[in-house]
């Protein structure tokens, strides 16, 4: 299990979950509520670094938002910044999948002097991802109406922690390269669920504003970018792109993987992420 802890800071008091030694990594999802169950992605970070989940604004117990534009993008960074700051840290590495990952480049071009370092997994620099014909997000993909309908129950208030669930399930195995394994990976007692406001305001209110492809090239923090060959959410090509905008970034593919790497394959992302987070001598930096 994960320690439950609470960070006072003057933006508010935020619940982050920690776990592990060493130097501090952050990882958090734009829209994910976390418990002390953990985080599967997070749970790579362990053997390498003192890893800090965060709850954001809206999700579990921490502060809830005074106006929509507290959760913002922007703001968001601005929370992490102040825990940052709380938990003493001077700097600290980020570690984001999905639009956790969207989160760290925004975190990168607005606060790149806080950040030793940067993981980014399945992610995107703009909002052009989900106009890509091989993105499920696209009008034309062949699996677009149920992720949709399967996206508004997730935004339902009405219904129970169960449904939630299992919508999260059905959504979870269309970005699956192999579905039928869908048990194998997700076993274990991680119960982590979705924040509905945050879910509805990057909806609403980040994506179609959502563009860093100006800004990456100004940003030199040491960047590792991961994505799946066959990623429906975030194609290959929108990593491709970070990697190629980022001046000071390497990319690893997976050939056997879609939206989840360090699931579907779990050893090399292990290997990858070792590699990046230790110096060729062996010490962890």
């Amino acid at each position: 299990m994960w320690e439950r802890v609470f960070v006072p800071t003057d933006r508010g008091t935020f619940e982050v979950f920690v776990r592990g030694a060493g130097k501090p990594l952050a990882v958090t999802h734009l829209y994910s509520e976390f418990n002390e169950t953990g985080d599967r992605f997070a749970n790579t970070m362990v053997p390498h670094r003192k890893t800090i989940i965060v709850n954001l604004r809206e999700a579990g117990r921490s502060p809830k938002a005074d106006n929509p534009t507290d959760l913002d993008m922007e703001e968001t960074v601005e929370d992490l910044e102040a825990i940052r700051k709380s938990l003493g840290f001077q700097i600290w590495d980020f570690a984001g999948h999905s639009t956790g990952g969207m989160l760290g480049l925004m975190y990168a071009v607005r606060h790149q002097e806080s950040l030793s370092s940067l993981i980014i997994v399945g992610a995107a620099a703009s909002k052009d991802y989900a106009g890509q014909a091989d993105c499920i997000y696209n009008p034309e993909h062949p699996l677009y109406e149920r992720m949709q309908e399967l996206r508004r129950l997730q935004l339902r208030i009405d219904i129970s922690i169960e449904q939630m669930q299992t919508y999260g399930q059905e959504t979870t195995k269309l970005s699956l390269f192999k579905p039928e394994n869908y048990s194998q990976y997700f076993s274990g007692n991680v119960r982590k669920s979705v924040a509905p406001v945050r879910l509805a305001h990057f909806s609403r209110h980040d994506f179609p504003k959502f563009d860093l492809t100006g800004e990456l090239p100004n940003v030199r923090t040491r960047t590792l970018v991961m994505c799946g060959r066959h990623d429906v959410q975030c194609p290959i090509r929108c990593s491709e792109e970070i990697s190629d905008l980022m001046p000071n970034s390497e990319m690893t593919v997976f050939e056997e993987s879609n939206h989840y790497p360090f699931l579907e394959e779990s050893d090399k992302f292990a290997d990858t992420l070792g590699a990046f987070l230790k110096p060729k001598d062996g010490v962890t930096i």
